[in-house]
């Protein structure tokens, strides 16, 4: 339903709102189909904004954290019944352990979150470029400050593990993009 112009691009599509109803106005619209923006340097970035990463990235760990902790407590709290209990004692040994085990982990997930994404948005201001190692070295530098108090082989085996993480999340978003076209 998008009309092209003379040279080829796409103007838009027509959209007319009084079509479903059974009145004689022909008001016909063109609507974008491509978003605007109100700077053209806005269109050309293909990222989310430093305050966007934080959110998105503390958001996720911390529901993450929470679905997966609450489903492990439920878990643990199924397998702590006692004989004897009350159908309200065993709900509550539930509630309390999922309770617990989710407020850990969300806590924890949504921390490394966001210390990833304090620098990642570091690493992209400071190289000016978005590739691959950008997300690497910010998993290499979340893993290691996120264990630094637990000493320096903690740390460094923790930053091993966090860029290899990172390094893998990207390399498996590039690939699913490649062959699973959104």
């Amino acid at each position: 339903m998008s009309k092209t112009g003379d040279h080829g691009e796409d103007r838009g599509r027509l959209y007319n709102p009084y079509q479903d109803l059974q009145v004689p106005i022909k008001k016909i619209y063109e609507l974008p189909t491509a978003p605007e923006f109100l700077f053209q340097e806005e269109a050309a970035v293909q990222r989310r904004s430093w305050g966007e990463n934080l959110t998105y990235y503390t958001g996720l760990g911390y529901a993450t954290g929470a679905i997966a902790g609450g489903s492990k407590g439920v878990i643990d709290g199924l397998r702590a019944r006692e004989e004897g209990d009350t159908i309200k004692l065993r709900i509550n040994r539930i509630l309390n352990s999922s309770g617990h085990s989710g407020r850990r982990l969300s806590n924890k997930l949504g921390s490394i979150g966001l210390i990833y994404a304090g620098l990642e948005s570091g690493i992209v201001a400071y190289r000016d470029t978005d590739d691959i190692i950008n997300s690497v070295l910010a998993g290499l530098g979340t893993g290691a400050l996120f264990k630094s108090a637990s000493g320096p082989r903690s740390a460094a085996v923790a930053g091993a593990i966090g860029g290899l993480m990172a390094g893998a999340a990207v390399f498996g978003k590039q690939a699913t993009k490649r062959y699973i076209p959104i």
